[in-house]
């Protein structure tokens, strides 16, 4: 085992014992012992039996609670031997792997260790309803935190509302009940010749993502022994999840890591550059869900205080919601304190000559729609804070490239297409280092860099330099 999964699985390891031993302390604490004195007496037993066998260790070990610290070690000790827990394949097919049966696999498996070890460490006198109780809670925290796609369901990424496109797949095809496939939404299948397969992925996946997310794409392949160089780099470079299926054996251009196996007859390839996926989006959204609400709490001052200023110099609404493109091109609405006149943004197309900047950005200098004594929360990015709740909402990140308008992705090409397959962002690399640009080129580099060096470290440092930034302007008087 490689030293970077034995690390993972170390972590996980850690965090599942820190929580089921949390849980069980406390549960028998409050509900399993009917009284101290039944737990002082189970205690006694187990200290009967360290004085005839394990003498040899600290006295001041011997606890209940270390017992089932323990108990809980051994039985994590014996999941993770198993393939069964510590790896779910998503090339499996769905009808073989559902959360009903992997629940009552589990129960069956916690509760025949759990009440042998009882019997073996002579922990007597519980409840038995809250025992019977306590067998069914194990074993669904065990589930939940199985694998990255049971948390991130809850934490907002649900497999069942992702999308996906398909090349040359068949509608009849078995591979349609792969797990991957089955639990997702098929938006469009392309029936396409093989020798036009590279410019009708690139076209297909570009066109309909800027419309619809996309986070899957299938390619289904029946002669083709190669694909084409360009086509396995667009594939490579996509930042989305990539199954293909051959009916030959595929030889790459480039070595980057996949997953083969073969099934009915078919070769299989699948690899993942999602790089805000599992364990990593998991994290990243805890940190953002933590930060936001901290911050909204040490905010809040300043929330009423802007809200009832927009109030009293043009009425309400003091914030509005504007539809912009999230994570793999879903549209949603994004918060702000209203700083322009009302319906000012359907005055847009009117003013685009005014419009100074490059690509799809807009902004005019002395912008005839802003409020001139609100121009102070834009100046300071004030404007911006009801983003916070986009982000515990997870349809924004603190940190990541900004939501642009749906009709500015239109301009964007092939390469820049990358940018929605990473949460958009309240700030990002752009706005520490060359906030006022006019150049979308410089936008350009900016979120590329970010997305192919993206971690949670990089997402802490882009937050500290932005609070520097915002002090530093308020300080400067710009």
């Amino acid at each position: 085992m490689k030293v970077k999964n034995l690390f993972k699985y170390l972590i996980r390891y850690t965090f599942l014992q820190t929580i089921l031993s949390f849980i069980t302390i406390n549960y028998f604490d409050r509900f399993l012992f009917l009284n101290k004195d039944q737990k002082y007496e189970s205690y006694l037993l187990i200290y009967e039996d360290y004085e005839r066998f394990f003498n040899f260790l600290p006295a001041n070990l011997i606890t209940i609670d270390l017992v089932l610290m323990l108990i809980i070690f051994i039985f994590l000790g014996l999941l993770y031997a198993s393939n069964f827990y510590t790896y779910v394949n998503e090339l499996d097919f769905s009808y073989e792997n559902k959360y009903i049966d992997d629940y009552l696999f589990l129960y069956l498996l916690w509760n025949s260790y759990f009440f042998s070890t009882l019997y073996i460490f002579r922990i007597n006198g519980l409840s038995r309803l809250y025992l019977i109780i306590f067998t069914f809670i194990i074993p669904a925290v065990l589930l939940l935190f199985r694998n990255a796609e049971i948390v991130s369901n809850i934490l907002g990424r649900k497999v069942s509302s992702e999308n996906f496109i398909s090349f040359n797949l068949q509608n009849d095809s078995n591979f349609r009940n792969l797990r991957i496939l089955a639990y997702r939404n098929e938006k469009l299948s392309i029936k396409i010749s093989e020798d036009n397969l590279f410019d009708a992925v690139i076209s297909e996946v570009n066109n309909l993502n800027k419309s619809v997310n996309i986070n899957l794409v299938v390619v289904n392949i029946n002669s083709l022994k190669r694909l084409s160089p360009e086509l396995e780099e667009y594939l490579i470079n996509l930042n989305k999840k990539v199954l293909i299926l051959s009916d030959t054996e595929l030889i790459f251009h480039t070595n980057f890591i996949y997953r083969f196996m073969k099934r009915d007859s078919k070769y299989i390839y699948y690899f993942n550059n999602d790089v805000q996926y599992g364990s990593k989006y998991i994290l990243k959204r805890f940190f953002d869900i933590i930060t936001s609400f901290l911050l909204i709490l040490l905010l809040s001052p300043i929330f009423l205080f802007i809200l009832m200023l927009i109030r009293s110099i043009d009425g309400s609404p003091s914030i509005i919601s504007q539809e912009r493109v999230g994570l793999h091109g879903k549209i949603f609405k994004m918060y702000k304190f209203r700083t322009m006149y009302k319906n000012s943004h359907q005055k847009r197309t009117d003013l685009k000559d005014l419009n100074k900047k490059s690509g799809p950005l807009f902004k005019i200098p002395s912008d005839p729609r802003v409020i001139k004594k609100l121009q102070f929360l834009r100046n300071f990015s004030l404007d911006e804070l009801p983003q916070l709740f986009n982000v515990i909402k997870g349809e924004m990140s603190l940190v990541g490239p900004r939501p642009l308008f749906q009709d500015d992705t239109k301009s964007f090409d092939k390469n820049y297409m990358r940018r929605l397959n990473v949460m958009p962002g309240m700030t990002g690399l752009l706005q520490i280092n060359e906030r006022d640009t006019d150049d979308f080129n410089i936008w350009y580099k900016y979120d590329i860099e970010y997305i192919e060096n993206w971690n949670l470290y990089l997402d802490f440092k882009i937050l500290l330099k932005t609070f520097k930034a915002v002090i530093e302007k308020s300080n400067s008087g710009k």
